[in-house]
């Protein structure tokens, strides 16, 4: 057996779920800590290694990039850098879950919602999918049922997200099998189903409740990776109609321009990121619903940069959550003396959030910006307005947090190693993405290509053999067959 045989997808899956067993009569929580932090990393070792065998396979003639294949768990071209991003997040908010937060949190429920992460991303076999996009929504729930936190919001946006994802799919599977009945009612709710659980406007009042009364780690983890888009691009892109697109496009591009709004005004620093980050997510929802070529490209692009930016962001943000408790804007904190690491990470997570040159969400972003020119010019200029305006509430609360005023504490407030090391990691990736761009969106282009080959006729699209030096086409000839 080599290397490149192994499964490495399933191994990323299984390791966790034995983790979590593992960790479940571990007493002592900075034992489950480190623990749990040796089994991430392990996670993440299989998922850097299911997505380097996929690029460098033992047979180069059969190298190709392609979005379907046919076991249950397995990496292919559209979710190997999610399994690692995926992986990498779990991985940093264990390392840097520390003093008071390590006895809010479960490591065993963690490592649980990481298997079930990781199993949905390696997923493409419809009704597997919707079982595990389904199972997902447990853990935080029961996090909640066992600190005796609010439950009635979640639940009930959770049991509407289920119920229209298996009507939906059941429906689907009726159609398949020719019975009269109407495929695009099953589309319309499993679109439905999954605008949802991505917090579309107007059911997205469960993420800001998430965010209020769960750990900021557990609300991290469960919206950061954004299974929803994953859902979308496997289930619904393909078979979805021009109308079902467009009006998903205009409900996303509103979320977008309204999340942005409400983040800029907010004084929580919870509801503040979960409302930048409803905008950023929203963004890639418009991008996957114009189904060109351009616009899907700047879409998967703009996931893994939104995700790796925003996690950092949202790490920065619970680390100062340690050492001051909620976290107002109403006020100047003036903790850059004190953090000035943390600051520094603050500060470059967010701007990547918003495609500041030079880190990885600049090409994401002008990619979007192209696709939605050409989809229509009022779209541009929405998507423009929406990153001003994120761009404004980011550096409002900076200011609010790290300046204004002198904090004074009886205590040292300095970056812990786990947290140094964070910093370090993410902010390597954020600008080394920047600076070094090209694989990446090579990679997506191709990807992005298929998905709309597939869904003009109607078929799965021929895989194309994967090309080092593959460039992104200019916008002009973006959308030619």
């Amino acid at each position: 057996m080599t290397p490149a045989s192994i499964p490495w997808a399933a191994l990323a899956v299984l390791i966790p779920l034995a983790g979590a067993i593992w960790v479940r009569f571990v007493r002592d929580p900075e034992l489950g800590r480190k623990q749990s932090l040796i089994v991430c990393g392990a996670t993440f070792v299989c998922s850097l290694c299911a997505w380097f065998f996929l690029e460098n396979p033992a047979d180069p003639e059969h190298a190709v990039w392609t979005i379907t294949t046919s076991t249950p768990f397995s990496a292919d071209a559209l979710s190997a850098p999610l399994l690692a991003l995926g992986s990498l997040l779990y991985l940093l908010v264990v390392m840097a879950t520390l003093g008071v937060k390590l006895r809010l949190i479960s490591f065993s429920s963690v490592l649980i919602s990481e298997a079930l992460l990781l199993a949905t991303f390696s997923s493409t076999q419809p009704w597997i999918l919707v079982a595990l996009l389904a199972a997902s929504v447990v853990p935080p729930w029961h996090e909640l049922w066992m600190q005796r936190r609010p439950l009635r919001v979640y639940t009930v946006h959770m049991v509407l997200f289920i119920g229209l994802l298996v009507a939906g799919q059941a429906m689907l599977s009726m159609a398949d099998r020719s019975d009269g009945h109407n495929p695009a009612i099953g589309v319309g709710l499993l679109l439905a189903a999954l605008l949802l659980r991505s917090g579309i406007f107007p059911l997205h009042c469960w993420m800001t409740d998430l965010f209020e009364h769960a750990t900021f780690g557990t609300a991290l983890l469960f919206i950061t990776p954004m299974v929803g888009a994953y859902g979308a691009l496997r289930l619904v892109l393909p078979i979805a109609s021009d109308v079902m697109l467009h009006s998903a496009l205009v409900l996303s591009l509103g979320t977008a321009l309204y999340a942005s709004g409400m983040a800029l005004v907010q004084r929580d620093a919870r509801r503040f990121f979960c409302y930048l980050f409803l905008s950023h997510s929203s963004l890639v929802f418009v991008g996957l619903e114009m189904a060109t070529r351009i616009g899907v490209t700047g879409a998967l692009c703009a996931w893994l940069s939104v995700g790796l930016s925003m996690a950092g962001f949202g790490l920065t943000l619970r680390a100062i959550e340690t050492r001051t408790g909620r976290l107002s804007l109403d006020k100047f904190h003036g903790l850059f003396a004190h953090t000035p690491r943390l600051g520094a990470l603050f500060l470059i997570t967010g701007l990547a959030s918003i495609g500041f040159p030079g880190t990885i969400g600049f090409i994401g972003a002008e990619l979007l910006v192209e696709g939605a020119m050409q989809a229509g010019p009022l779209i541009g200029i929405a998507l423009v307005i929406t990153a001003a305006l994120n761009g404004l509430a980011v550096l409002h609360a900076y200011f609010r947090v790290f300046t204004g005023t002198h904090h004074v504490s009886s205590i040292d407030l300095g970056s812990r190693p786990p947290e140094v090391i964070a910093v370090l990691v993410l902010s390597a990736l954020i600008i080394g993405g920047g600076l070094y761009p090209q694989p990446g969106v090579a990679s997506r282009y191709i990807i992005a290509t298929e998905l709309v080959a597939e869904r003009r006729h109607g078929l799965p699209a021929v895989p194309q053999e994967r090309v080092a030096d593959t460039a992104v086409p200019n916008a002009d000839d973006a959308d030619q067959p």
